[in-house]
């Protein structure tokens, strides 16, 4: 999977702030994504992370 160093970086620091491993997290977004891809899943989840803050 592809994604952009400022997006792993975002991931990362949610799955710190969760206590959560990063590929459980990633399952997670996997099993409920949809039709979209997961890089784009993730970048989605990002966004709405930081936006909800």
């Amino acid at each position: 999977m592809s994604l952009e160093p400022e997006f792993w970086d975002a991931f990362r620091t949610i799955a710190a702030l969760k206590n959560r491993p990063i590929n459980d997290l990633a399952a997670e977004i996997d099993a409920t994504r949809g039709d979209i891809g997961l890089a784009s899943a993730i970048r989605v989840f990002v966004l709405r992370h930081f936006m909800d803050r």
